[in-house]
């Protein structure tokens, strides 16, 4: 009996080695497919981050590209101005007086019991003086204050 107990106790311990090299090798198994889900799932996340840097990156690219555009745009702008007042200066230097002489609405005859329909109206200059036009005009009156010192 002995003899049969100790054949049937080695079939029994061979069944659970057998079982448990099993359950061994499937936990292997498993162990490496989650490892390798890990790897892509952290690849998937690189990825995804340096899809978002580089959406960024682009989008802040874009809008120095954009502030850059503008600011050309605007010195190409300010650079014309003085060529375009130049252009417009009149021959003789304008005084003051002379311009609100130049200005100065005409009046017309109008009689009283008529009623006018149409609302007249004067709009002034419509440019402001220059930057030139008013240190040349400073410059002019500091001169003529000097003139007067010697007389």
């Amino acid at each position: 009996m002995k003899e049969m107990s100790t054949s049937k106790e080695l079939e029994e311990l061979q069944n659970k080695k057998a079982g448990l090299q099993e359950e061994s090798r499937s936990l292997n198994d498993k162990q490496t497919n989650l490892d390798e889900r890990v790897k892509v799932l952290e690849e998937k996340i690189a990825v995804e981050e340096l899809k978002n840097n580089n959406k960024a990156a682009r989008e802040a690219i874009s809008q120095l590209e954009s502030k850059l555009d503008t600011l050309e745009r605007k010195l190409r702008e300010v650079s014309q101005e003085p060529e375009v007042h130049e252009q417009e200066k009149p021959q003789s230097p304008v005084t003051e007086t002379q311009q609100t002489e130049e200005t100065a609405p005409i009046a017309t005859e109008t009689t009283p019991e008529e009623p006018e329909d149409e609302a007249i109206s004067f709009a002034g200059p419509t440019e402001p003086e220059t930057v030139e036009q008013e240190t040349f005009t400073e410059s002019k009156s500091k001169h003529d204050k000097k003139k007067r010192k010697f007389f």
